[in-house]
């Protein structure tokens, strides 16, 4: 195996997309476009890494970002804020990426490397991390069907918003108003946001995966959702909704809404995305209908028994920053959450 780098060693976006559209473990976080993302948006360094074979031809691809910073530490990872990413190929060529990056986090003295994988993987020297889960629901052909398919309470729920004259509208045009629902949710959750320009660079260099629903109230936003569509499935990456209004369940809306939408446009799975099993997100996700829980074996390498990437969830000092920062007005949230957000993988 030989390594290459895209875009030099010959190695072209173009190439590395037709590889990615043609191997059967790819994900939509495979695509060339989100190491434009993460470069314009967050200034990260990103490491897309493929073999060839002793014929030339590709026949392996690893995405990485380096993730680093002072507060949080080091990190190299496939691929930061998603859930997939890792190595995809043949096993020879999956193997040769996986020590290229271990030997590559090792040089660097990384606190982890992380390659987010949705299926287990051949790599010796990496543990695997199965602390979270995905949550999938096959689609049925009709809209009627999937609706038929929810229990009772959850069809009350989902008629409630709509009893309150919510509405749900897609389209790119709804950037501005995810994000305003998005930012709010986030410092209230206790969370530095993600910048608008992360979500703008997402628009412009994935136009055709991208899909932004925002449920309204009396044409104001109160509940948001983006996601991306790969193959014959949906994810739902990031998804929002005002505490405010709660009462009337605009969240039950605003899933029930995309679920719809991607039975009519002929998809079979709609993926509600990573959560902490057992937790209450991952409570709210096994409602709608018969999911099924799908762990994730994340593959790990760490010099200091690192086994996850900083969260809520890592300890009392994270739980007091995060209690602080769900206080603070959300004007200085926003506009101090973007800088720190860019160093949480």
């Amino acid at each position: 195996m030989r390594l290459v780098s895209a875009p030099d060693d010959g190695l072209t976006p173009a190439e590395w997309d037709g590889f990615v559209a043609a191997e059967s473990g790819s994900t939509f976080c495979h695509m060339y476009g989100w190491s434009r993302v993460i470069r314009e948006a967050l200034g990260h360094e990103c490491l897309y890494l493929g073999a060839r074979d002793e014929e030339g031809r590709l026949a392996a691809v690893l995405p990485l970002a380096r993730v680093r910073s002072a507060l949080f530490g080091h990190y190299l990872v496939s691929m930061p804020f998603l859930s997939y990413g890792g190595p995809i190929g043949g096993e020879e060529g999956v193997r040769f990426l996986c020590e290229e990056a271990a030997a590559r986090a090792e040089r660097s003295r990384v606190g982890l490397l992380e390659l987010r994988n949705r299926v287990e993987i051949d790599a010796p020297g990496l543990a695997v991390n199965r602390r979270k889960v995905t949550v999938l629901l096959d689609l049925p052909a009709d809209p009627e069907t999937l609706w038929k398919d929810l229990s009772s309470k959850v069809r009350s729920q989902v008629r409630r918003p709509q009893k309150e004259g919510m509405v749900t509208r897609f389209g790119a045009d709804q950037l501005d108003a995810f994000y305003r629902v998005f930012a709010r949710n986030m410092r209230d959750l206790g969370t530095p946001v993600l910048s608008r320009r992360f979500f703008e660079r997402i628009v412009d260099h994935m136009p055709e995966r991208v899909e932004l629903g925002v449920v309204y109230h009396e044409n104001a936003p109160v509940a948001a959702g983006c996601g991306f569509t790969w193959r014959d499935e949906f994810e739902m990456t990031w998804a929002s909704s005002l505490r405010a209004y709660n009462r009337m369940a605009p969240n039950m809306l605003l899933y029930w809404s995309f679920t719809e939408r991607m039975v009519e446009k002929g998809l079979g799975v709609f993926n509600f995305g990573r959560c902490t099993p057992e937790g209450g997100t991952h409570r709210f996700k096994r409602q709608w209908g018969e999911t099924r829980d799908v762990p994730l074996p994340w593959a790990q390498w760490s010099p200091r028994g690192v086994t996850a990437t900083p969260s809520p969830d890592g300890g009392p000092l994270f739980r007091l920053a995060t209690r602080a920062w769900s206080h603070l007005p959300l004007p200085v949230a926003n506009r101090l959450g973007p800088a720190l957000s860019r160093s949480l993988p």
